[in-house]
């Protein structure tokens, strides 16, 4: 049985059985306020369960059961990271890790009882910083949960610098604070959050042949699977907003073996 609950356990059906006290937290009113987590689960005792047990940990958390609820809390609150099931009614939660990665900065935990390979690579794939599958321990969730906001916070650091400065490259015109990049004719170019954190790992990396695991680094917070082709996927999606021909690319270009090279001139100020 793995124990899902201080106090109590999933056995994987949704019941809950006694376990170890020892699991109960010793102070459940400390609140540090470490994050702000979104829980999204259509299972309200699961979404309760984890609330109660990262509540006394120090961190805020809300909870929704669907996408629109999601949507709710992002629009009224600043969320660092979001704990996803996949089965959720409505948009499924492969669709919604696509859109939190497209127009969040989030952290992002994939929660689920779908654990086959196929299902974790897709998830990752569309952005997912972490998967753990149900059932599951709180204690190791809890430890994910600190995984990725430490990520966060340490990528956050590095580019604070950055992120006070305006780059031109090739003609082009990208504000780090207001997140706007214009055309070299002066067209604002929108960009998704996914998107923008790649082109500044680039911006701030201009000339330096970087891996795919350095841009996920950088631009998502984690490490990439063996199997993980997001960061491909955003170049191609950049190529087709800056480059004249995306076949053909001369700002962002192929290192073969190795990653990738964004080859203009940055000057920031």
């Amino acid at each position: 049985m793995v124990r899902f609950l201080p106090g109590r356990a999933s056995t994987g059906d949704g019941r809950l059985s006694e376990t170890d006290p020892l699991d109960r937290q010793a102070n459940r009113t400390k609140m540090s306020d470490n994050g702000h987590i979104l829980v999204v689960d259509d299972q309200r005792e699961i979404c309760d369960v984890v609330h109660d047990y990262l509540s006394g940990e120090g961190y805020r958390v809300s909870t929704a059961h669907d996408g629109v609820g999601m949507r709710r809390v992002l629009a009224q609150s600043q969320i660092d990271l979001v704990i996803l099931d996949l089965m959720l009614p409505g948009e499924d939660g492969l669709t919604l890790a696509r859109f939190l990665r497209e127009e969040f900065n989030v952290g992002i935990i994939i929660l689920t009882g779908r654990g086959e390979t196929v299902d974790r690579i897709i998830g990752l794939e569309m952005g997912a910083d972490d998967y753990l599958p149900k059932p599951f321990h709180l204690r190791e969730l809890l430890a994910r949960v600190k995984s990725v906001l430490r990520r966060a916070s340490t990528r956050i650091a590095e580019q604070a610098p950055a992120l006070r400065l305006k780059a031109r490259f090739a003609g082009w015109n990208l504000d780090m604070t207001s997140r706007e990049l214009h055309s070299p004719g002066g067209k604002e170019v929108r960009l998704t959050t996914g998107e923008f954190d790649l082109l500044a790992a680039f911006v701030t990396n201009a000339n330096q042949v970087l891996t795919r695991d350095r841009l996920l680094d950088l631009a998502r917070n984690r490490e990439a699977g063996p199997f993980d082709r997001t960061i491909d996927v955003q170049v191609g999606r950049l190529r087709r907003k800056l480059e004249d021909d995306p076949q053909r690319p001369s700002m962002i270009k192929t290192v073969r073996g190795s990653g990738y090279i964004f080859t203009p001139t940055v000057e920031t100020g």
